[in-house]
């Protein structure tokens, strides 16, 4: 295996708002040492100020990175056309790394799985690979925190999800909140505004919570 080690991971796989992004980070071997000492781990691990500061320092260390950002839409059309996320996820992923890998130089690929079976996921990704001769892949579980390169990525990932959520903010208010499910912030916006909203590319309308607060607010309406 060569110097070259491309880490590569997502954030926002799960919110009912909001776009899922997907990084990817192009280290040398060498420059771990430094992600290291500055303290890259995985961006759930790490303070919102922080990630701020390490999201620069990384882009700086790095030979090369690509950020992809997936928009409520197309996480949408995914679901509902039945090839589900993990089968955009590979897309996405093999985007990334088709940009970045120039095929002159050996390169390890560490990806955090987003599937339960890493087998099947592997053989869903690998035909979407322009060019595999120079890569060996490592596809795992909590691989963004066992890899600084895929916890760099996942900084990326993150810190660019969250300059969007701010966008949606300025747009929605901050009674948004993340977007997760597990906020109640989050949760009372949904169960307010989810048909007010509903033609606005905001909500990932194929998630059950979106549409159980359509059917609970279209029945309010109807008792009135």
């Amino acid at each position: 295996m060569g110097d070259l080690i491309l880490g590569l991971d997502e954030a926002g796989r799960g919110p009912v708002m909001g776009p899922m992004v997907l990084a990817g980070c192009l280290v040398e071997k060498k420059d771990e040492i430094t992600l290291r000492r500055l303290g890259v781990k995985d961006s759930k691990l790490v303070t919102p100020n922080r990630r701020g500061f390490l999201e620069n320092e990384i882009k700086k260390i790095a030979k090369a990175f690509e950020i992809v950002v997936c928009e409520t839409g197309e996480i949408d059309g995914a679901v509902k056309d039945g090839s589900k996320l993990t089968s955009l996820e590979a897309d996405k992923f093999a985007e990334i790394i088709n940009q970045i890998n120039t095929g002159k130089e050996r390169i390890k690929v560490i990806i955090d799985c987003p599937s339960i079976g890493i087998r099947s996921w592997t053989n869903l990704l690998k035909p979407k690979i322009k060019n595999l001769s120079n890569l060996d892949l490592i596809i795992e579980h909590k691989a963004d925190r066992n890899y600084l390169s895929v916890g760099a990525a996942s900084i990326l990932a993150k810190a660019e999800r969250e300059r969007r959520m701010d966008l949606l903010k300025e747009k929605y208010g901050q009674e948004i909140g993340s977007g997760y499910c597990t906020d109640p912030l989050t949760m009372r916006f949904v169960e307010k505004f989810a048909l007010k909203y509903k033609n606005d590319d905001l909500f990932r309308k194929s998630w059950s919570t979106w549409e159980e607060a359509c059917e609970k607010l279209v029945q309010i309406e109807l008792n009135f």
